[in-house]
């Protein structure tokens, strides 16, 4: 293939399109496998029933989270090429219910919590309102306690306050904290315009779809954002998600 090859078949919208399609049922197939090891982990008895944990129980569990990685990667895919592919990217902000909300991402992440024996604590103000795409913000909190699991040791803490004209966010763990390559990716990020090494880097995915979800939540002249750290409430390492 030569060069002027090549330039045709980058840019061709046939094979976006195709492609965005062969994620799509990537997408799809995953999800039913996700719901069958759900349903298999429901129905299997949980280590602490027994004398010593189950190999099932734990490898069914270490499934699960494998292919929750892979549906999150292939949602964020879907998203950034929606918004970049296609400019009328269906953005749809409304005023939600925090309570809602959290309750959400609960019910989303507790089988695999479980599967993990990982506790998640919740913490927030529950008469608080606010304007976000709620399909979104779901996504990237959802990652972030996915994310999270990889790196606590049994405690997860998901906490939302009001902080001056801004919603705060937080997904916080008891781990170690989070490398140094991912608090530099996270602080570029959350400086603007910071570019992330997609092939060493294998959380930069996650981070730049978190961080443009965010910006896309604006209000005047406030927009919001992300940002890493280590320390907060369980000593672990804490994404914190900021909406105006």
């Amino acid at each position: 293939m030569d060069e002027d090859q090549a330039r045709h078949y980058d840019g061709s919208p046939e094979l976006l399109m195709f492609l965005a399609s062969t994620v799509h049922d990537m997408k799809n197939s995953i999800g039913v496998l996700s719901g069958t090891l759900e349903h298999l982990i429901a129905g299997a008895p949980p280590p602490s029933s027994g004398p010593a944990p189950q190999p099932q129980y734990e490898q069914l569990g270490q499934m699960l989270y494998q292919t929750r990685r892979l549906n999150d990667n292939l949602i964020q895919l879907l998203a950034l090429y929606k918004e970049v592919g296609k400019p009328g990217y269906p953005f749809d902000p409304a005023v939600h219910r925090v309570i809602e909300l959290i309750d959400q991402v609960k019910g989303q992440a507790r089988m695999l919590l479980q599967s993990r024996g990982v506790t998640l604590d919740v913490d927030f103000p529950a008469d608080a309102i606010w304007t976000f795409d709620e399909d979104l913000i779901i996504g990237v909190l959802v990652h972030a306690i996915n994310n999270a699991i990889r790196y606590t040791r049994d405690r997860i803490r998901l906490t939302a306050r009001i902080d001056g004209d801004y919603l705060e966010l937080r997904v916080e763990d008891n781990g170690d904290g989070f490398p140094p390559a991912m608090l530099q990716t996270g602080a570029a990020l959350q400086a603007g315009g910071g570019k992330v090494d997609f092939i060493s880097n294998s959380s930069g995915l996650g981070l730049y779809f978190s961080s443009e979800v965010a910006r896309m939540h604006r209000h005047r002249q406030r927009h919001g954002g992300i940002a890493l750290e280590n320390g907060g409430a369980l000593g672990g390492g804490c994404f914190i998600l900021r909406l105006p």
